[in-house]
């Protein structure tokens, strides 16, 4: 959120939309980052790198991040004014201090599972509607693991705010297209489940 250790441009605007969005769902899911002091995702764990660079490890190519969403601090925190007080799971992601994670499936290592799929299958749910921060990163993975998965992915474009480094938030809109991942507005959103 704007102010935050790792900040996205006009972020907070989207909670208003994500309350309104939410009360249109009997299910709703939260995702948490919960990275651990010290996370090798963090631009300070590597020696004589900046935020936004790129290293290479195990588990392949990791943009570097500012310090953010640290266990137990402030910054990590859900939005204050988030209400959703129906959601029954937040997954908590990037607790591995090893391992990055942006999709609220899978861990970066591709390898690692969050238990989101099992439980969305557990509900009969065959449909995702994703939306939050950053589009070209957490969300746009969260709908390409979604439809990898087996579900239907929709992204709610206006609902979801970007970082954008280096053409990120193109190159993730191609690929989310690619997947068969479908965008699209809040208001044809309300529009289908209302109408």
């Amino acid at each position: 959120m704007p102010g935050g250790a790792l900040a996205v441009a006009d972020g907070d605007a989207v909670v208003p939309l994500v309350n309104r969005l939410g009360r249109l769902f009997a299910e709703v899911v939260l995702t948490q980052d919960w990275h651990a002091a010290g996370h090798t995702s963090f631009a300070s764990s590597h020696a004589g790198h900046a935020p936004f660079q790129t290293v290479d490890l195990d588990y392949g190519a990791q943009v570097l991040w500012p310090d953010h969403c640290v266990q137990g601090s402030r910054g990590a925190d859900l939005h204050d004014g988030l209400d959703l007080p129906q959601a029954r799971l937040v997954i908590r992601k990037g607790d591995d201090p090893a391992v990055d994670s942006y999709s609220a499936f899978l861990a970066a290592d591709r390898t690692s599972p969050t238990g989101l799929d099992g439980y969305l299958r557990s509900r009969g749910i065959t449909r995702v509607f994703i939306c939050g921060l950053a589009t070209d990163f957490c969300v746009a993975w969260t709908a390409l693991d979604a439809r990898t998965a087996g579900f239907e992915a929709v992204v709610v474009e206006d609902a979801c705010r970007a970082i954008d480094t280096d053409g990120s938030l193109d190159r993730a809109r191609q690929q989310m297209q690619a997947a068969g991942v479908r965008l699209v507005g809040s208001a044809e959103l309300t529009a289908a489940v209302t109408g």
